[in-house]
């Protein structure tokens, strides 16, 4: 059921869009500053449904910089390449460049994971402001998983397991192929390993959440390998759950807004040949704990 909220003159509907995450935001107008009032309740909205969507947002890139600093300082990335001109926007293009044939889109599809962004920095992304810009005609949805859920539906013996644990998160273990290789070790040195909790507390609401994902969770610390193996191999599958999940079919310039603490994603690469181009601000973080 979509509720009404009358914020500064702008009257903002709220859908949810299932019944663990995710809800599409009407009427929020964005200018090259967001009025105080309306940043305050996307930021309230967010902590409750972890993921927004906005529809029809003719963003410019100031725009879309203001909007991401709704949520806090933006930071750009050591690997993905940036809309020229703005460092703090990343210029996503999928398949572009790296599938030319059935054989190459049935690899790339291989790359698909769920996971969090950026786990491998000391202080990962609070989150990100995601627009689209070309889009397939049909295919390229985005999936997003409640890792909080994921947390919740553990066995009371896994999660005794994993409480006071952490694992290893390493730049390498996704980027390592994209990466020149005579930059890898500048970048394993800037960007060293490392040790975040299994179970991370989201600073704004308390809730305990999975903080292990596909791209950048190496291996669980001080853990028999094939037994700390065994153990992630179960903590990714928890992300795999439907009832944890909302799927995203975009249009073109929405908009989605995510919890990168409390959520991970999953872009599908479904729509070779066809192209999809997406923009994305990334939302500056804090060290879990």
């Amino acid at each position: 059921m979509a509720t009404a909220l009358a914020v500064e003159r702008q009257e903002l509907t709220v859908e949810p869009c299932g019944p663990v995450l995710g809800a599409e935001v009407r009427g929020v107008r964005i200018g090259d500053t967001v009025d105080p009032d309306i940043a305050a309740t996307l930021r309230a909205l967010l902590n409750q449904h972890k993921v927004l969507f906005l529809r029809d947002m003719d963003l410019t890139h100031e725009q879309h910089l203001a909007l991401g600093r709704v949520f806090g300082p933006l930071e750009g990335h050591p690997v993905i390449a940036h809309v020229p001109g703005y460092p703090e926007i990343l210029d996503i293009r999928g398949a572009e460049g790296r599938v030319e044939d059935a054989d190459g889109d049935r690899r790339f599809r291989t790359l698909d994971k769920w996971h969090s962004d950026v786990t491998f920095r000391a202080c990962p992304s609070l989150g990100a402001v995601l627009r689209a810009r070309e889009l397939p005609a049909i295919g390229g949805d985005t999936l997003w998983c409640d890792a909080a859920a994921a947390y919740a539906g553990l066995s009371d013996e896994v999660k005794a397991l994993i409480d006071e644990r952490t694992a290893t998160h390493d730049l390498l273990f996704d980027f390592g192929d994209r990466i020149a290789p005579e930059r890898r070790a500048a970048m394993a040195a800037e960007f060293p390993p490392q040790h975040h909790p299994i179970v991370r507390i989201h600073p704004e609401t308390g809730a305990r959440v999975l903080f292990v994902n596909a791209s950048f969770t190496s291996h669980i610390d001080d853990m028999d390998e094939a037994e700390g193996s065994a153990l992630l191999r179960h903590l990714l599958d928890q992300f795999k759950t439907p009832e944890y999940q909302v799927r995203f079919r975009w249009t073109p310039n929405a908009v989605a807004i995510w919890d990168n603490r409390s959520t991970q994603h999953y872009p599908v690469a479904d729509y070779w040949p066809a192209r999809r181009r997406m923009e994305r601000v990334t939302i500056a973080g804090d060290a879990p704990r």
